[in-house]
């Protein structure tokens, strides 16, 4: 016979949200509905409190209003997105980072990360992934991803597929993470460890057939957040590149970059120009609020970077994972011809990291073995050093430290568990 002291934990409460489902449709505006309220539905999601009817329903409102694509909802939504992830120990967090990040040029140190909405239709190679790799050769790493959604190869995809030894993207943990970056300035930050609570809604996004909200958080929802010092964030569509870039300065972002190129690429376009959106922060030492941040807009070419055009095709195997791992390891052992258009369009994206980190207003350079030293000063739109962003890149290869890199960090995934 069971011991009757001993009660089963029961399932948290369901939660109805009929009365602003009510006042959602058909027009949130005229009833006075808040982003505040809509962060807090969306936050019974991840604590499974909402039924699936009244999720589907929220997520149905939400895009057929456009309410889901106001700055200040997905701001809202991101924010408590990130309060039902995982906790990290950012004191322990804060300290490693200081003691690896290297400052140079107006670049702090800190953490950085480069990602895409996903969900463009063109199935082009991995290229933040992959520039998020070149670029930890400067600049601390935290790239946030998932498997693949629209594509053949999401992130996590690709790096599962990685020869000789692939990453244990399951042991990048909040409790292993600080370690990690002893080992390495690189981390795959995988989705699901760190979001437990997006299991809830996954099945009812799968039924609804439609992009909802949740397309859209998952950039902003990088669960090392607070640590973020630059990110390079691409959109699928131009519309979104101004919520974007509102939405991360309500954030409190000062370093950004929002782009789309201009055949709705979510990454910056190899083959013509690319909208941009970044954020200048302006503070002072007496003043350093957020009204400080502005939001300056204009496009960049291939040529701004000294590199040629492509046609998107060229950079398009549309290859199965395993297949996507192969060109990536070529591309960080220096393996692919200098003229390489899929070499190309990651030098681009990775450049423009660099641009936004602020690594390439030094006016100086002593990166280390194969570093002429020549800084390349001119500027582009916006103000930007993006040659000098390519010269970078092209050293990560070429130096092979983008390589070490990313060994350093798979070692360290393999061997977290044993330590």
């Amino acid at each position: 016979m069971a011991d009757s002291s001993q009660v089963e934990p029961s399932a948290p409460p369901i939660i109805s949200i009929t009365p602003l489902l009510k006042r959602l449709w058909p027009s949130p505006g005229d009833n006075h509905v808040t982003a505040d309220e809509i962060a807090l539905a969306i936050s019974h999601v991840f604590t499974d409190q909402l039924s699936p009817v009244q999720t589907g329903a929220l997520l149905t409102c939400l895009h057929f209003t456009g309410w889901d694509r106001r700055a200040d909802v997905i701001a809202k939504c991101a924010e408590v997105m990130r309060a039902a992830a995982s906790q990290i120990d950012r004191d322990n967090l804060v300290k490693v980072v200081h003691a690896r990040g290297k400052p140079e040029g107006e670049y702090q140190g800190g953490l950085c990360d480069i990602v895409g909405t996903g969900g463009d239709s063109h199935h082009t190679f991995n290229v933040s992934t992959t520039s998020s790799i070149l670029a930890s050769s400067l600049l601390m790493l935290s790239k946030h991803g998932n498997r693949a959604s629209t594509s053949k190869s999401g992130s996590a995809d690709l790096l599962l597929s990685t020869l000789p030894t692939a990453p244990n993207l399951v042991a990048v943990t909040p409790e292993s993470i600080a370690k990690i970056y002893e080992k390495s300035n690189y981390a795959f930050l995988f989705a699901p460890v760190f979001h437990p609570g997006v299991k809830y809604v996954a099945p009812i996004r799968r039924e609804l057939g439609w992009r909802t909200i949740f397309n859209l958080l998952g950039p902003l929802a990088n669960p090392v957040e607070g640590s973020i010092e630059a990110r390079l964030l691409g959109v699928a569509r131009r519309d979104i590149g101004p919520v974007f870039a509102d939405a991360l300065k309500m954030s409190g972002a000062r370093k950004a970059m929002v782009v789309c190129g201009e055949e709705d690429l979510d990454e910056i376009s190899c083959a013509g120009k690319t909208y941009c959106w970044r954020l200048v922060d302006r503070s002072t030492a007496t003043d350093s609020s957020t009204n400080n941040v502005d939001i300056e807009s204009f496009t960049v070419s291939p040529a701004d970077f000294g590199l040629p055009s492509h046609a998107l095709e060229d950079v398009s195997p549309g290859k199965e994972p395993d297949e996507n791992a192969k060109i990536l390891t070529k591309l960080l052992q220096g393996q692919l011809s200098p003229d390489n258009p899929i070499l190309h369009f990651v030098l681009i994206n990775t450049a423009a990291l660099f641009v936004i980190s602020g690594v390439c207003e030094a006016d100086t350079s002593n990166l280390g073995h194969g570093d002429d030293g020549k800084v390349i000063t001119e500027r582009g739109p916006g103000g930007g050093r993006w040659k000098e962003g390519v010269r970078r890149a092209r050293w990560a290869v070429q130096s092979g430290e983008a390589w070490r890199q990313w060994r350093n960090f798979v070692e360290a995934s393999n061997s977290v568990e044993t330590q």
